[in-house]
């Protein structure tokens, strides 16, 4: 996920004659998913290794993994997680000094919670000594569209209802219990969009907007018919609920090129989760309409986790062959202007910053993912059962959060638009949604670089 963020920073920085890395931990979850289809390069050979038993390189997909077999996630907490980051800065950076003057130490999302118990935490079991407290192994924290923290208070109401999160009303003990016994899921899913049949859908359609941009796509007639595909399509290609509820107009009755198909996944205008949204360009090719499921246009109902802009939708089933205008042709002459019924615009130039392409990229051009697959339940829990002795014993050092400079760079129209914590000073980043500040092209439409990445390498030269 953080392809274009950590390219755009590695250039910016040699740009000025300086070097730096920029690396990034995938959780022990990671290591579940199968990328052998993805891998391929050729979409239909993705369907069919994932769905018709196809082998690739002599490779039989194994199906994706129920919960029965993933009662190691049961202990994937928050401690375990910051860990295992202590673990491997120590082993690749071996020198305490080294670390606490090179190490940079943040995240995205999420991210700027797990960075906030780091920064806390003790990782020798004896609190006096304090080399090896995590503030001592970074010169300075980050926190890319969130805020470095213990508490999930400035991420909240961005996770949709329907994910099969515990009630934490039953308390820590009872919570650890069933996930130790499999009465819990382990990992975090929903029945549309969020489970691990969906997630390995997106970076499928990245592929064939790689493979072939402008290629009219068949993805959806050539995916099999189940019930998650079908209810995954209906939530995200449905312009009102009369069509969410009869399933027609589908979103196989409509043309679309690769890279629409990939847009209408991701883009703001268009899918309804904050936390899933990019800001990568808009439909063209023939009528748009509002999208107003599952959250009517022009409503202020749950921004935090519909988002803040317009959805559009193609208007015409069966009809012309629906094109997407990437970032960087929005506000061009040739440019329709698309408008809502209220007269709305849907979006300007200053509201689109990535690349489709390079999103594509991310999804589909890397040997990991892009979208977690199996997101364990239990980091989740134990950052909502914070007051809990059990997570409240791991923040050893509650000044390691202050303990060092922060760098807080907030996305213009992300999880927290409209509430941001000015005591922080943070950078904004006009115009971006939630994933914008990984995925952003290097030139913005205002001709300016890409002001994330351009943040990362001055707090990095001199962090302050």
């Amino acid at each position: 996920a953080f392809d274009s963020v950590a390219r755009n920073t590695v250039t910016r920085a040699a740009e000025q004659g300086r070097h730096i890395e920029f690396w990034a931990l995938d959780r022990r979850s990671n290591c579940l998913e199968d990328r052998t289809g993805i891998a391929s390069g050729d979409q239909h050979t993705a369907v069919d290794y994932y769905y018709r038993g196809k082998q690739v390189q002599g490779r039989t997909f194994a199906g994706f993994v129920g919960n029965d077999k993933l009662g190691w996630m049961a202990k994937l907490g928050i401690e375990q997680t910051v860990r295992d980051e202590y673990t491997l800065l120590a082993a690749e950076l071996p020198d305490q000094d080294v670390r606490k003057d090179k190490v940079l130490c943040g995240g995205h999302s999420l991210g700027g919670v797990i960075t906030g118990y780091f920064a806390a935490a003790d990782f020798d079991g004896d609190p006096a000594t304090t080399a090896d407290a995590g503030h001592n192994q970074c010169a300075g924290y980050f926190a890319l569209d969130t805020t470095v923290s213990t508490s999930l208070g400035d991420l909240s109401g961005s996770i949709p209802d329907d994910t099969n999160l515990p009630d934490i009303g039953l308390g820590y003990g009872v919570v650890q219990a069933g996930l130790d016994s499999g009465l819990l899921p382990r990992s975090l899913s929903a029945p549309v969009l969020l489970n691990p049949e969906t997630m390995t859908l997106l970076a499928i359609a990245g592929v064939g907007a790689l493979q072939d941009p402008g290629g009219e796509a068949d993805l959806p007639r050539y995916l099999p018919a189940n019930t998650n595909i079908e209810a995954t399509n209906r939530f995200l290609f449905s312009k009102d609920t009369a069509t969410f509820l009869t399933g027609s107009p589908a979103v196989k009755d409509f043309r679309l090129t690769n890279e629409a198909i990939l847009g209408s996944l991701m883009d703001d205008q268009s899918v309804p989760l904050a936390f899933l949204q990019s800001s990568v360009g808009f439909f063209d090719g023939g009528p748009i309409t509002d999208k107003n499921f599952p959250a009517a246009n022009g409503s202020s109902s749950q921004p935090g986790l519909f988002g803040t802009e317009y959805k559009a939708i193609p208007a015409q089933p069966h009809g012309p062959l629906y094109t997407w205008r990437d970032y960087d042709r929005v506000g061009d002459a040739d440019d329709p202007g698309y408008r809502s019924s209220d007269g709305t615009p849907f979006t300007a130039a200053g509201k689109e910053v990535t690349d489709i392409q390079e999103l594509a990229r991310s999804m589909a051009g890397q040997p990991l993912d892009f979208t977690e697959q199996y997101f364990p339940t239990k980091l989740v829990t134990d950052l909502e059962l914070a007051t809990s002795p059990q997570v409240k014993r791991l923040v050893v050092h509650p000044d390691g959060l202050t303990a060092n400079p922060t760098l807080t760079v907030l996305a213009g129209d992300g999880l927290l638009a409209g509430r941001t914590p000015a005591d922080l000073h943070p950078v904004i980043a006009d115009g971006y949604q939630h994933l914008d500040v990984l995925t952003a092209a290097p030139v913005q439409n205002n001709g300016r670089p890409e002001p994330v990445s351009t943040a990362l390498t001055e707090f990095a030269r001199t962090p302050r």
